[in-house]
């Protein structure tokens, strides 16, 4: 009778039966996607990379410490943890923030990391 694929259906199960984790991924992916910045986990070591995501932490230094700020950018796919050398904090980067950043990608002690990238903050959609 009908050649229809169920597609909407399953959409609306999907996010009905998916836990929120995966939901939030998906949607920061998808958003990610339309902006046209670059997937985090289709980025390699030493690519000019732009990347649009949220902030899941935001980790200050010690003040005896060399002054540098860590924060991880999540995009849905994978997380790149973004370090700003000789500085302490930076008015408006905490968690939950949604970023658009762009730098060289570089790999350290496993993990993908852009040193001092360029960023702006985004609205919150």
């Amino acid at each position: 009778m009908g050649t229809t694929d169920g597609g909407a259906f399953k959409r609306m199960l999907k996010r009905l039966t998916s836990d929120v984790d995966t939901l939030d991924a998906d949607d920061l992916s998808s958003d990610a996607e339309k902006s046209g910045a670059q997937r985090a986990s289709d980025c390699v070591c030493g690519d000019e990379v732009e990347v649009l995501g949220r902030l899941r932490s935001v980790e200050f230094c010690p003040q005896d410490a060399a002054a540098s700020l860590e924060a991880e950018l999540f995009d849905g796919s994978e997380g790149v943890t973004l370090i700003w050398l000789g500085r302490r904090r930076i008015p408006g980067i905490e968690p939950g923030r949604t970023m658009r950043v762009r730098g060289r990608l570089a790999v350290r002690d496993g993990r993908k990391v852009l040193y001092n990238p360029y960023y702006e903050i985004c609205q919150a959609q």
